[in-house]
């Protein structure tokens, strides 16, 4: 057993990142009452340091200064020191993210904010290093100069702390809109799509948004998409095509395990940051099975099976629910685990299969990274083989051999450190994306591993009144479950229900949406981030911003939409409309922070198209029908199926489907709009006219 040397308070918690940090010689809190209650009776300031078990730069502020003892006993004296995951308090996180780019700074993790024993900010920044570099001054220059205008400037402290909370204030909240619904129209999805062009990457393709570093831009992708089968417009599905080969064939993804990578370093998708995010993998394979109901091309459902093979094989949890990321680092080193050398390639696979493997993955012996090679693809096997004089069929063959052997090769190392906490918005957001392919791609077993995964949420993650909790680990629930996480839920409901027509799924959506409508209200129509009975912050968050998961409020807005439909509720529409309104400057004019709302608004716009289909068992017609609602892609219309012989039982559940009846003895489809309903069709091709954008 190890023996440290250090052990503080962060030791009780379940947190992988507070867990981290328990061995430090800081005298770690745990975000809560007590460690303010000390700094008030102490009078002086709190440190909150903010992070998440796969940060790689919070590993190194912590090896470079948070296991330095003599850093420590500056910090215990002159501070109290709180932990926080920001993946577990979101919330937490937001309000001083806020504060710290009030300051000027750029955001991201590390981050670590300085408060007063009241918790109102008054300096922060992200990560600070042990030594002087340029103009980045060190972590103990930095204590010191707090330390001494505490004691000296409270005037200053005092000033800041109003101009901060001002700024927190405005930012975190939402004002009435004086948009009237008329006014709602595609120009922000428009404006959006020509943003994306201009900054649109032809040659590595991706998106120049960053200085350097490319995010995988899924949640535009997928706008982008509506867009095209809206207008018509081919680039916006050649970038959405582009873009995802570029990053399945780049260094962002990895070629041997599957699985994608947070960010890439570079424009040309090679050098990843090499941590795996859940929620990044559920948005992407979200995106590929949608491009590939919208192209037909094959090479797009190949895509999100080999991204769910690594999910099914490294980030599901034995009772089937979904882990929250992968570390960049093994073995201290970012990436240590995923590069490799020529060499060794060549010793593993030898003479005939690594002449095939190390063209195809650009293995160099002076590699790509640190002298070694991160894998990627520049050239498909038909060119390879062309290059080798082989038969196509025979470099496949020789490329399966090859990664096989990899990843068994490469199991045997030391792996980067699993965060094993189940969070419910990422599972959500990955039960959504698995739904729609088990739909797409007729998937039993996908669509059986999403509904598992559901199961788990609704069993270990929500009270029996209905609460949700945000974080899973080690037998503990725990957190009051945020806007996200419910909203979240709901959809991932919703698009179970469309890949299996089980109506309980409706009832369980209908029910998680009541909850967001009693407990995260704003008087705006909007909704706030945290419940009305949860803690008290300093302020309660109402946003719309898109960021690296939809929003809470953009989730609602699509729930909303497409409850409405099922339940035939139009108080629910209008609570959608509302939530448009209120953030509708920024739909309209700043739509690229908005992908995922825009998407919901594509929705509205589109006419809420309501189909209700009662068919025959065993009969061809009624199987041609839902085969064409489960490949096809129409994301102005919500779906409902019933055979006639349960039809009466399922139509209490489901308002949508309530008295549908066969017409003519045939399989029958119901068109409706808010409401107002057309002469029932019995035809795949009567349909599908019916669901043009019209």
């Amino acid at each position: 057993m190890i023996q440290h040397k250090y052990t503080n308070s962060l030791i009780k918690e379940k947190s992988p990142y507070l867990l981290q940090h328990a061995h430090n010689p800081v005298n770690w809190h745990p975000w809560g009452d007590e460690p303010f209650k000390i700094a008030k009776e102490k009078n002086i300031p709190v440190l909150v340091s903010i992070g998440y078990a796969t940060c790689h730069w919070c590993h190194v502020m912590e090896n470079e200064s948070f296991e330095d003892p003599v850093l420590a006993v500056v910090l215990n004296k002159s501070f109290v020191s709180i932990k926080v995951d920001r993946e577990e308090r979101p919330d937490v996180d937001s309000i001083y993210m806020q504060a710290v780019q009030a300051l000027g700074q750029q955001g991201g993790w590390p981050l670590n904010v300085f408060l007063t024993p009241e918790g109102i900010p008054f300096y922060g920044g992200t990560y600070f290093p042990p030594k002087r570099r340029q103009n980045t001054p060190s972590f103990l220059e930095v204590l010191q100069f707090l330390i001494k205008t505490w004691a000296n400037e409270q005037d200053k402290v005092e000033k800041q702390t109003k101009v901060l909370m001002d700024y927190i204030r405005e930012a975190c909240t939402r004002k009435p809109s004086s948009t009237e619904p008329y006014e709602l129209d595609f120009s922000g999805e428009d404006k959006s799509v020509e943003q994306f062009e201009k900054h649109y990457d032809p040659l590595n393709h991706g998106f120049q948004f960053h200085p350097q570093n490319k995010f995988p831009p899924s949640m535009g992708l997928s706008l982008l998409l509506r867009h095209y089968k809206r207008t018509g417009h081919a680039n916006s599905l050649t970038i959405t095509e582009n873009t995802l080969k570029a990053m399945k064939f780049g260094g962002i993804y990895d070629q041997v395990g599957g699985g994608l990578s947070r960010y890439s370093t570079d424009y040309k998708w090679l050098v990843p940051h090499f941590e795996k995010m859940l929620y990044d993998n559920a948005l992407f394979g979200t995106a590929l099975i949608e491009t590939y109901q919208v192209s037909g091309k094959k090479e797009f459902s190949d895509f999100a099976n080999d991204l769910f093979q690594y999910i099914d094989r490294d980030m599901t949890s034995q009772e089937g629910a979904f882990f929250s990321a992968e570390d960049a680092d093994s073995e201290g080193i970012e990436g240590k685990f995923y590069v490799w050398t020529q060499e060794e390639v060549e010793k593993i696979l030898g003479r005939k299969t690594s002449s095939v493997a190390i063209p195809y993955y650009n293995i160099t012996p002076k590699g790509n990274f640190d002298g070694k090679n991160i894998l990627n693809i520049t050239r498909g096997p038909k060119t390879i083989a062309k290059e080798l004089g082989m038969q196509e069929v025979t470099v496949i063959n020789e490329l399966q051999i090859a990664r096989d052997k990899l990843l068994e090769i490469r199991s045997q190392r030391i792996r980067p450190l699993l965060d094993d906490k189940i969070l419910t918005s990422w599972n959500a957001l990955m039960i959504s994306a698995m739904a729609k392919t088990g739909r797409v791609m007729e998937d039993a077993d996908r669509t059986q591993k999403a509904a598992r995964a559901m199961k788990f949420i609704l069993t270990h993650l929500r009270t029996s009144e209905g609460k949700l909790f945000r974080r899973y680990r080690d037998g503990e629930a725990r957190y009051d479950g945020y806007l996200c996480d419910y909203t979240a839920t709901a959809i991932a409901c919703m698009d179970l229900y469309e890949a299996t027509y089980e109506s309980h799924y409706i009832e369980t959506a209908r029910d998680l949406m009541q909850r967001v409508e009693d407990k995260f209200c704003n008087e705006n129509g909007t909704f706030h981030e945290t419940a009305n009975d949860g803690e008290e912050l300093l302020v309660r968050q109402v946003s719309g911003y898109d960021g690296v998961e939809p929003s809470g409020n953009s989730n609602a807005a699509l729930a909303f939409l497409r409850l409405s439909a099922y339940l035939a509720e139009p108080k629910m529409f209008l609570k959608a409309e509302k939530i448009f309104l209120s953030f509708s400057d920024e739909l309209m004019e700043f739509g690229l922070n908005s992908a995922f709302m825009l998407q919901a608004l594509h929705l509205y716009l589109g006419g809420l198209k309501e189909v209700a289909v009662v068919g025959k068992r065993n009969d061809p017609a009624t199987q041609k029908m839902l085969d064409t609602l489960r490949k096809g892609f129409y994301p102005i219309a919500v779906f409902a199926f019933a055979y006639e012989d349960e039809i009466e039982n399922v139509g209490k559940r489901i308002p949508l489907l309530k008295d549908r009846k066969l017409v003519n003895g045939k399989v029958t489809a119901y068109f409706c709009r808010q409401g107002t309903c057309l002469t029932p069709v019995n035809s795949v091709e009567e349909l599908l006219k019916l669901l043009s954008y019209e």
